[in-house]
């Protein structure tokens, strides 16, 4: 992969600040944040964070070449430095995808590709599902499809390999509570107390971060513990987790048809155990457009090595397509 100083890239770019910054107001009370970085009068690429919830930070505009994009970042609703932190009033995917596209009018872009991973991977699905004549092509990671089972995983399943972390995520409800962890996380966690909400973002987001790493990352876990970033995410997961994510079941892989065209990358570390390779293959399988690499030796993480690799590889890859 060459960049446009035709140097190979082995890693993410040198950490650059945005150009502009700016606020869109939508259904109230949410009021997103939204920042443009690179070069203003390059190709647009979407960076579409995780989640829901988890905001997007300043390392993120670092997969993508700044001489050549136009990076523009959008904090979803009640995520990261969007107001209110955490709110769940009109948080739906379809309020979500609106966003996006309004967005999109508001900085004048005809055309876009978009990058996102885990829940990212699933809200860039739905918008291009929503929108393809909007897409450029999709850079896809640690991809989620939005059905029951997944959900069943990250709650249930993922103590058959992370056993620890799934104790101290169980345990923490009491032992009554424990045979519906959605519903008993779900009623403390929209409990305006915050001797009661904080400690359940605390300790969800910690097992999500505990378990996103091939090897253990201290650094990862910590990050997922701090109390703004906590809430945002345990909060507005939960929600979308209670609430089927606010899709019919299989909507994302049924309507890839739709994508026909649209070029694709979908990048899987093999050990990913937050969201398992099955969903992956599942999505090369029905789109045969892009392009799926299986990173050997990484989980769920979008800052493991090989993922990094991978996803700058990608955005490489992309400057191909005409501008």
């Amino acid at each position: 992969m060459e960049s446009v100083k035709g140097v190979s890239r082995q890693d993410l770019f040198p950490d650059i600040e945005p150009y502009e910054r700016g606020r869109l107001a939508v259904d109230p009370p949410h009021d997103l944040y939204w920042e443009q970085s690179g070069n203003p009068n390059g190709v647009p690429v979407l960076f579409i964070h995780g989640g829901p919830g988890a905001g997007a930070t300043a390392a993120h505009r670092r997969f993508f070449d700044p001489v050549h994009y136009r990076i523009v970042v959008l904090d979803q609703r009640g995520a990261g430095r969007s107001k209110p932190i955490g709110d769940l009033t009109n948080n739906t995917t379809a309020h979500l995808v609106d966003d996006m596209e309004t967005l999109r009018r508001t900085l004048r872009i005809e055309t876009w590709f978009l990058f996102g991973g885990s829940w990212g991977s699933s809200l860039a699905l739905a918008y291009a599902i929503a929108h393809p004549d909007r897409c450029r092509g999709l850079v896809l990671r640690g991809i989620f499809l939005c059905g029951r089972d997944e959900v069943d995983w990250f709650l249930t399943g993922m103590q058959r390999v992370f056993p620890e972390a799934w104790r101290r995520f169980s345990e923490f409800l009491p032992e009554g509570e424990r045979g519906d962890l959605l519903a008993n996380y779900h009623r403390r966690l929209v409990d305006p107390d915050a001797g009661i909400h904080l400690p359940a973002a605390r300790i969800w987001s910690q097992y999500e971060g505990t378990c996103s790493t091939l090897l253990p990352s201290t650094d990862n876990g910590a990050s997922f513990g701090d109390p703004l970033k906590a809430l945002g995410l345990a909060r507005i997961e939960a929600h979308y987790f209670a609430n089927d994510l606010f899709m019919e079941e299989g909507h994302l892989l049924c309507g890839v048809a739709r994508l026909k065209g649209i070029p694709g990358v979908i990048v899987q570390g093999r050990y990913d155990m937050v969201c398992p390779t099955a969903a992956a293959d599942s999505l090369a399988r029905a789109w045969p457009e892009a392009e799926y690499i299986i990173v050997p030796d990484a989980g769920h993480s979008a800052m493991e090595p090989g993922i990094r690799k991978a996803l700058v590889g990608a955005t490489e890859k992309f400057k191909t397509i005409g501008a």
